[in-house]
């Protein structure tokens, strides 16, 4: 998948892209039972909400297949070697989970400075592309998005170790106020199977999830491989260290397992 000059100056300009059903339903399929699967495996990849349902399973392409094709699929991979003009590495993987009634906060925060903070990561040449399995309304949680705040670079932030199960470099009110004067507040929603594509300086957080609704998705953080990050103080299946660029695999990767 090829991106037009049309969306490269929209990302440029915004921050992030939204591809409405990037995914057939037999691929959303093949990748909602492998959540599923992961979500059961007790290791400490998975890490769970302090109610105990799952939060996050890192490097889910290190242990699942499905995971591992989707993490190499040309629909994602290509576009973000086009924006960041050369091959990437996978610096992190994830599988986020947003449990009915259970899925907790995250808070307002730029990616890029964590990775720089806690990885070293020399410049933000990274992003994330995010896979929808589970239809995303206003109602379950979605993401929060400031536009345009990629263009402040790497704000002020605190480390925030008590809030969630997760520790995170957290913006605090008064920035996160003064962005969203500028450039306003998005919430981009869809259907299972959408993408979302969004620099790793672009301020963002998702409320609880308070509905009846699941709402999972998979996030892919992509650098250049020239990027790789300088420091190695967090697990490995966190800030991974393998940075050999990816081989995108044929397109029907994700349909050769939904037989």
């Amino acid at each position: 998948m090829q991106l037009t000059q049309k969306q490269i100056n929209e990302f440029d300009s915004s921050g992030y892209l939204f591809f409405p059903n990037a995914f057939g339903t037999a691929e959303v399929q093949v990748l909602k039972q492998a959540a599923q699967d992961v979500f059961r495996e007790q290791r400490e990849e998975v890490w769970r909400e302090k109610s105990g349902v799952a939060r996050t399973a890192f490097a889910a392409h290190t242990y699942n297949d499905a995971f591992r094709r989707l993490g190499a699929h040309p629909r994602l991979i290509e576009p973000v070697m086009q924006l960041m003009d050369g091959p990437v590495y996978m610096h992190q993987y994830k599988v986020n989970a947003k449990a009915a009634f259970d899925g907790d906060v995250w808070q307002w925060h730029q990616d890029y400075g964590t990775w720089a903070r806690d990885d070293k990561m020399p410049e933000p040449r990274a992003m994330n592309i995010a896979v929808f399995l589970d239809d995303v309304t206003a109602a379950n949680g979605p993401l929060l998005f400031l536009p345009g705040s990629h263009k402040h670079g790497v704000v002020e932030a605190g480390h925030d170790l008590e809030t969630t199960s997760y520790p995170l470099w957290t913006l605090d009110r008064g920035t996160v106020t003064k962005l969203y004067q500028q450039g306003g507040c998005v919430a981009p929603t869809g259907d299972a199977g959408s993408v979302l594509m969004f620099s790793s300086l672009l301020v963002h957080a998702s409320p609880p999830n308070i509905s009846p609704m699941d709402r999972t998705i998979v996030y892919l953080s992509l650098c250049h491989v020239e990027n790789h990050i300088r420091q190695f103080k967090r697990p490995e299946w966190v800030a991974h260290r393998d940075f050999d660029p990816i081989e995108p695999l044929p397109d029907n990767t994700l349909l050769e397992l939904a037989a």
